[in-house]
């Protein structure tokens, strides 16, 4: 795969807004996991919830597509001059060149659940009556319509590894000649069907989540918003490049993991050789790393098996939560700034390693010249996703 140019990114979570927020909380290893305070019966769990976003309405002119989770894609795309890279985008390439392919796994379903809480005679309430806002390509449709591009519009529901796959929609497109750039990302913010409806898997901990800990007993949700341009990638270019992808369905369950990594295997294979690389070349991973027995336990036995005691791996879900839909996002950022600053994660949250756990494993926050790192995603029905990035001049 020829490599690709990441020329502008950000994220908005828990650990504040942009780059430089993410950045100082990797560095300092603090993280934004907070006591549930969201709904009108909060569950005793923690959660990443985004500060002041009930403060943060859209612009008039965007009322129609004002919901909490276009509320968070607006105010994740205002950081790092994100705005002003994709208006370059546009001007460079012209607006039918240009894709929005974003990911998410409940849209504004927040909005929709509000509806029906508020039905008058059986009807949405006038405020509510947007359709816009009550379908899984709301935030897609938003963002292109903030942007007014006309190209290609994606979105991407296929749970935890939503905002990871479209990486792989927008270097297949480029490819294939359809655009030249791709604005990709994705955002999910809290709401009761995703709170309660984890609780009732029994998947919700009551304490801060602890991933690949031995005693670990459940994940922590959040809510994120994150997104990045791609593009061509030129000989003279300095931005971190997206160099492999690998995707793989393993459909063993709808939301347990294959017992023995198989589909995830795959998908990182796939990503290996998309990227012509061996797994002694990869200087960091990014885990999906939930929390759960079950993920927990494969995804430590894969990475286990499969690179050198060199390669360092560890989960960011204990500085951010969950984040589901935005999770791939969300973590592709946080995997370009441990390279940008030569920071490798900790592993927040754990303080007894699962046994099952190996050498690669950073428990603690570390120094190290990062210059190529995966990013796993791996979702609900077995959705696996991996990522590969390097720091320019790092790709062969």
């Amino acid at each position: 795969m020829p490599p690709l140019a990441i020329t502008a990114y950000t994220a908005t979570s828990a650990l504040g807004r942009g780059n430089e927020a993410h950045a100082r909380a990797i560095a300092d290893s603090v993280g934004g996991l907070a006591p549930n305070d969201f709904s009108t019966a909060p569950l005793p769990c923690w959660i990443g919830r985004v500060a002041g976003l009930e403060d943060e309405p859209l612009p008039r002119e965007q009322a129609q597509w004002e919901c909490r989770n276009n509320r968070l894609a607006w105010l994740a795309l205002r950081q790092d001059g994100f705005i002003d890279a994709v208006t370059a985008a546009r001007q460079r390439y012209g607006a039918s060149r240009v894709a929005v392919l974003l990911g998410t796994s409940t849209a504004s379903i927040g909005a929709t659940e509000e509806g029906y809480r508020r039905l008058e005679n059986g009807a949405m309430p006038a405020d509510l009556l947007r359709p816009a806002i009550h379908t899984p390509h709301s935030l897609a449709g938003f963002v292109a319509r903030t942007f007014d591009l006309e190209g290609p519009c994606l979105t991407v529901a296929t749970a935890c590894s939503s905002s990871a796959k479209v990486f792989a929609n927008a270097e297949r497109m480029i490819r294939l000649g359809l655009i030249d750039a791709a604005v990709v990302g994705g955002v999910d913010t809290l709401c009761d069907s995703v709170l309660f409806g984890f609780n009732s898997l029994e998947l919700v901990s009551s304490e801060p989540c602890r991933p690949f800990d031995a005693n670990r007993n459940g994940i922590s949700l959040g809510e994120a918003g994150g997104f990045a341009l791609i593009e061509r990638a030129t000989e003279e270019g300095s931005a971190p490049l997206f160099i492999g992808y690998g995707e793989a369905s393993d459909a063993h369950h709808m939301s347990t993991p294959h017992p023995e990594g198989l589909g995830a295997e795959l998908a990182l294979r796939d990503t290996l050789a998309r990227a012509g690389i061996e797994p002694g070349d990869v200087d960091y991973i990014n885990l999906h790393g939930t929390s759960s027995q079950k993920n927990d336990e494969v995804e430590a036995a894969l990475v286990a098996r499969s690179f050198p005691a060199t390669t360092r791996a560890s989960s960011t879900k204990g500085f951010t939560g969950h984040t589901l839909g935005a999770a791939g996002i969300v973590e592709a950022v946080l995997t370009l700034l441990a390279m940008r600053d030569g920071t490798v994660p900790a592993n927040l949250g754990a303080t007894t390693p699962d046994p099952l756990c190996g050498p690669q494993m950073a428990w603690q926050s570390e120094k190290a010249d990062l210059h190529i790192a995966l990013s796993n995603s791996f979702g609900f029905g077995g959705n696996n996703a991996c990522l590969a990035f390097a720091r320019p001049g790092a790709a062969a």
